[in-house]
């Protein structure tokens, strides 16, 4: 059995991305509560539904910080992979938030749009602001994290959208001080809320993939095959499994079928070179593999067991 492992993210990026996820909690905390006080005084509809998406945001926000805390805990004897795929369903978890709020935004600026009510449009564009500041920053606190972890990914786009959605109430807050526009404050909303479901299903599909242990898309079995089988002694590798125990961990453990009845000792040098060449071509860092020779069992690539 190989076995190779990598650490490729220290403790010092660790801890920094969970202090800024600590940070962007409670940024969003100020922001919700102030928006939720500033829509009920004004009677901004597109207010209250930026306050809610806010809402979510700390959702998620903790989601993904308990998330991350957990994916570090130690591995036992009766959660051998440790809490690794935590991020994964807090990125499941988020997404479907994501669009549950878009859904009820939709419904809510429907029925405002048919009945537009005057707004306070002064308390709109302050709190707007103060909103776009907030988000803006916690933005730019995650941007970096969000590249190559999903459940930080997750987190940063409840965020954008956030800072687009106050951007949004912002000119709605605009027009309808200086031209009296109060039906733009549903047709935001509205608009807010699809951009809300685009993101939110891109996110939900990629997750779920993860979830159900799919093959990552960049990687095309049959032609791994055939590249393992190019090194020296190797008949044949089946009964493959490849999939993402989380975002920077890719297993692949397999069958391998040797051309000569060889040692321990030589079996090893091959499964070194099998490991070297799926972890620089495919990005595979953790191996497991079954040697055989001559074994009387089924030699497909995939085996439905």
């Amino acid at each position: 059995m190989g076995h190779n492992h990598e650490h490729s993210h220290s403790h010092n990026h660790n801890d920094m991305k969970d202090k800024n996820l600590m940070i962007s909690i409670l940024l969003n905390i100020v922001i919700t509560v102030a928006q939720v006080i500033g829509g009920l005084i004004s009677g901004s509809l597109s207010l209250l539904s930026d306050a809610l998406h806010n809402f979510s945001d700390v959702i998620s926000l903790v989601v993904s910080y308990v998330a991350s805390k957990l994916s570090k805990k130690e591995a036992s004897e009766y959660r051998t992979f440790g809490y690794k795929r935590a991020e994964i369903l807090a990125a499941f978890i988020n997404a479907s938030t994501l669009i549950i709020v878009a859904v009820i935004l939709i419904k809510e600026a429907v029925i405002r749009f048919q009945n537009p009510q005057a707004i306070e449009s002064n308390l709109v564009i302050f709190l707007a602001l103060l909103a776009i500041a907030g988000n803006g920053f916690s933005v730019l606190l995650l941007k970096k994290n969000a590249e190559n972890n999903i459940n930080i990914k997750s987190a940063y786009i409840h965020l954008l959208t956030d800072m687009l959605a106050s951007v949004a109430v912002f000119i709605g807050g605009m027009l309808m001080k200086y031209y009296q526009l109060f039906w733009v404050d549903s047709l935001l909303t509205f608009l807010i809320a699809l951009y809300l479901i685009w993101m939110g299903l891109d996110l939900l599909k990629t997750s779920t993939k993860m979830l159900m242990l799919f093959t990552p898309e960049h990687i095309d079995i049959k032609e791994l095959v055939v590249d393992v089988g190019t090194i020296k002694n190797v008949k044949l590798l089946h009964h493959v499994h490849i999939w993402n125990l989380s975002d920077d961990e890719l297993h692949l453990e397999a069958h391998l079928d040797l051309e000569e009845d060889v040692s321990i000792t030589e079996f090893d040098a091959v499964l070194c070179e099998i490991e070297a060449y799926l972890h620089k071509k495919y990005d595979i860092n953790h191996v497991t593999i079954q040697p055989e020779f001559n074994k009387n069992d089924s030699k497909d690539i995939i085996v439905q067991d």
